[in-house]
């Protein structure tokens, strides 16, 4: 996968505790966060013909295992005479839901060269199916692999990538003499507010922003001792 990463570690504050006080709540003691994930933003598709067969193309969004099922039933529909419905998917932020289907043809022919292009581009979220129109030759292991591999190439030539920030959710508790401070500290970060409330002579406001800002909001918020702070994923 192509990952934008920061790496993570554990540190907290704490002052007189007869104040508010200031504690980032990490998400583990030292991980390393993908900041953002790549994927298509809309279908493509493509054709490849070899030695009388045809192979038919899709490239498509997917974000669940249900779209992925709805996808392929209308890619059907539309070639109810083909011979073989072959996909691959991979899906998550990270990759770690996927997929390669042969559909009847030999092992490791369709399935894994139309995930291998997926992968060539480091994408997830993405799903790739190929409709096989059998031409009465057959085309031999590595041809398969070479019409599979060509065909969803195609259909990905055709989208668009896109760069998908990944988001992390942050909740602040300060008093009334801080709003100013945190509201702007809120726009440097790219943070986007979600609610405010005022509650026990304290604001609590809740913003979600981009992983890649994490380590600049730690930044901003550690030298206000009398603000309390939680981050989760």
């Amino acid at each position: 996968m192509r990952l934008g990463v920061i790496v993570q570690t554990l540190s907290s504050r704490k002052e007189d505790s007869n104040n508010l006080y200031f504690i980032f709540e990490h998400l583990t003691k030292t991980q390393i966060l993908q900041t953002h994930y790549h994927t298509i933003s809309q279908q493509g598709t493509g054709e490849y013909k070899e030695k009388g067969s045809k192979f038919v193309a899709y490239a498509q969004p997917v974000s669940t295992e249900d779209a992925v099922k709805a996808a392929l039933e209308n890619i059907k529909s539309e070639h109810l005479k083909a011979r073989h419905w072959c996909y691959a998917y991979r899906m998550e932020a990270d990759g770690s839901l996927y997929r390669a289907n042969d559909d009847g043809e030999p092992s490791g022919t369709a399935g894994r060269p139309i995930l291998g292009q997926i992968d060539s581009l480091q994408l997830t979220n993405t799903l790739v199916t190929v409709v096989r129109y059998f031409g009465g030759v057959k085309l031999g292991t590595s041809g398969l692999i070479h019409a599979y591999k060509t065909a969803a190439a195609l259909a990905l030539e055709q989208c668009n990538i896109i760069e998908v920030p990944l988001m992390i959710h942050s909740t602040l508790r300060f008093g009334n003499h801080r709003i100013s401070e945190v509201m702007r500290l809120i726009k440097q970060v790219e943070g986007q507010i979600k609610s405010q409330n005022y509650e026990k002579d304290a604001w609590l406001v809740a913003f979600e922003l981009p992983v890649a800002q994490y380590e600049s909001l730690e930044q901003l918020l550690s030298p206000l001792y009398d603000v309390e702070a939680t981050t989760t994923s």
